[in-house]
């Protein structure tokens, strides 16, 4: 897996995940400090993980958006998280000045669980390379997108089309 940053390349810790792997959980910490597992969501709905690697920065937040707004066509189906190393008073402060609110906003800062069990934690800047992955009902990862060049947004399309397939 070739990842950059600032078109430089960047080594990405802990095993890359794919399609067919059984979704391994994570713990990370919601915005009020509170434990999160993957686990606690509702078995009956896809998830959908969009990590990046800070939600105050421009591309991140346009990413934060976008799926947030998404997720509203979605909520009855599909529990989307949003998962970056920023610290949850800082993700607090993000979601409600730009009212994202549709979704899960979760910090991996404490352990990087997240980043080292799904293979998104680059290893030079210790921030979530960006990146989407799409469980099934099955726990079975259905979909997933590391994107080449941090910098740049997630193909919204190819996921939106993931998700139709599984709904």
């Amino acid at each position: 897996m070739n990842i950059t940053f600032k078109n430089q390349p960047v080594t990405i810790l802990g095993r890359p995940i794919a399609v067919g792997d059984t979704a391994p959980d994570f713990k990370a910490v919601h915005m009020d400090l509170s434990p999160f597992e993957l686990a606690s969501l509702d078995e009956g709905k896809i998830k959908v993980i969009s990590a990046a690697p800070s939600i105050d920065t421009n591309t991140c937040s346009l990413q934060a958006i976008r799926f947030n707004q998404e997720a509203v066509k979605y909520k009855d189906q599909v529990a989307l998280i949003t998962i970056t190393l920023d610290l949850p008073f800082a993700q607090k402060r993000y979601c409600a000045a730009e009212g994202i609110d549709n979704m899960t906003v979760v910090s991996d800062y404490q352990d990087r669980d997240f980043g080292l069990k799904y293979g998104f934690l680059m290893e030079e800047l210790k921030l979530l390379t960006r990146g989407v992955v799409i469980i099934g009902r099955d726990r079975l990862v259905k979909y997933v997108q590391y994107v080449p060049e941090v910098g740049n947004e997630p193909d919204y399309e190819a996921v939106l089309e993931a998700i139709e397939a599984l709904i």
